[in-house]
């Protein structure tokens, strides 16, 4: 699996402006220097395991969302929105819909 920091580093630096934290305020929670969050946020070093969870619990935020850029709960959301749309479906593209579910899952 190709780890892409660039993109872990630009959703740390989305999250952290959401929630209007400094970087100076990231890594002083962090112990680290600015610098460092520079770094890390513009995907220049590659951040660790622990720091990354670390990040994630001073953003207040699931591990996931760096990571991937989903989240456990929007997972959730999303089969709620499935959901809905299947109820607006008639009965031949419900089928449909299943047929495509099963060949995405055997491959």
């Amino acid at each position: 699996m190709n780890v892409d920091y660039g993109a872990i580093g630009q959703r740390i630096k989305q999250v952290r402006r959401s929630r209007d934290m400094t970087q100076e305020r990231l890594a002083e929670a962090l112990s680290v220097s600015v610098g460092y969050i520079s770094q890390i946020e513009r995907g220049v070093t590659k951040i660790n395991l622990d720091t990354l969870a670390a990040v994630a619990a001073h953003l207040n935020c699931e591990l996931s969302e760096l990571v991937t850029g989903v989240s456990v709960l929007q997972g959730r959301y999303l089969e709620g929105e499935l959901a809905q749309l299947v109820d607006q479906m008639d009965g031949r593209q419900r089928k449909m819909l299943l047929e495509v579910a099963k060949l995405i899952l055997a491959e």
